[in-house]
């Protein structure tokens, strides 16, 4: 079960890019918790691609964790070519140590990141508590999971879901901040990253409802068929994972050519059809248009290839002021967070 398996962080040897035909490079990938099977299947892919384009080997090392987590690793030292975490924020940290340089949002297409996500609920079946919207999860008697903010992305992205879904409901901030402070109340459990809540919620058997990642829910569903349903809450964000090349790290190792090169074909409609078989939103719009949905219900109860659903409220990370305002204001220490969950 993907759920079960240890995270491996594997130190790596690096090859000069320079070398023999026969030489495998290697680079290593830090990314967050939810995109292990993404990952898996796209090196698969490059390692063919990047060896008949360049005639030369190459080999993906990946770390997975909490986002915040895997930034703090690599600013510690882990030499990671490629990050790829959940929140531009976390990325950021870097930047300000001086291992990514100013300006990479604009080093890739569509603000560096190639593939997008939405938050979602993942219930049990028959949706035996009524969980439609966001207010449901405020109600006595329910069981929330959901992880921690002050280490996970994706935690991050949930967190700002409910209030964007709270205001559009037309509360006034003090609402939601009691709308908020209710749905955290019914937290059962706040673990360090997203899929660690998933296990938590599909392995343990903890909880009414896992707030989670669009992908992440498509993929409990896929392994567990019939036990789940989605449940798409009537507002919700835009997700823009980022991606970066960790500037010092590709020079020391010589290893830029490829590591960007890992970057730029994440954009290839070959890559970007695998981005969708993998429950993510693809970026190419010719490829998103072969896997829209023309549901026009906020409840998914099957697995299609028209799965994309189109039709929702989705408002992105700039209409909090982009994650440099967000972070101050919502998970900061002292910040609004810290204020609902005591």
């Amino acid at each position: 079960m993907r759920f079960l398996k240890m995270i491996l962080v594997i130190a790596i040897v690096g090859v000069s890019i320079s070398g023999c035909g026969d030489q495998t490079l290697s680079i290593t990938n830090v990314s967050y918790d939810p995109t292990r099977e993404l990952y898996n299947t796209y090196n698969t892919q490059f390692f063919k691609w990047y060896e008949k384009t360049y005639h030369q080997k190459v080999n993906v090392v990946q770390s997975h964790g909490g986002s915040g987590k895997q930034a703090l690793e690599v600013d510690n030292g882990l030499k990671a070519d490629v990050v790829s975490l959940a929140v531009q924020s976390d990325v950021d940290t870097l930047k300000t140590s001086g291992l990514i340089k100013s300006g990479y949002i604009h080093n890739y297409p569509d603000q560096s990141a190639p593939y997008t996500s939405t938050i979602v609920f993942l219930v049990r079946k028959h949706n035996p508590k009524k969980i439609h919207d966001w207010n449901d999860l405020t109600k006595k008697g329910i069981g929330v999971i959901t992880p921690n903010p002050k280490t996970s992305g994706g935690a991050r992205w949930n967190y700002l879901a409910a209030w964007y879904g709270f205001e559009q409901a037309g509360y006034s901030k003090y609402q939601i901040k009691a709308k908020m402070k209710a749905l955290y109340g019914n937290v059962l459990v706040l673990d360090s990253g997203s899929r660690a809540s998933t296990t938590t919620f599909c392995e343990n058997g903890e909880g009414d409802v896992l707030i989670t990642w669009e992908n992440e829910a498509y993929l409990s569903m896929e392994e567990n068929p019939g036990d789940y349903e989605i449940i798409m809450p009537k507002a919700s964000l835009l997700c823009q994972p980022t991606v970066a090349l960790v500037d010092e790290v590709v020079k020391e190792k010589g290893t830029k050519k490829v590591a960007d090169a890992y970057i730029r074909h994440l954009y290839s409609p070959s890559a970007q059809k695998l981005i969708a078989q993998n429950y993510y939103r693809p970026v190419n719009t010719t490829v998103e248009r072969a896997y829209k949905s023309q549901s026009s219900s906020y409840e998914i109860k099957t697995i299609s290839k028209k799965w994309i659903v189109t039709n929702l409220d989705l408002t992105t990370i700039a209409h909090f002021g982009g994650w440099s305002k967000a972070t101050k204001i919502h998970f900061a220490e002292g910040g609004y967070f810290d204020e609902i969950y005591e």
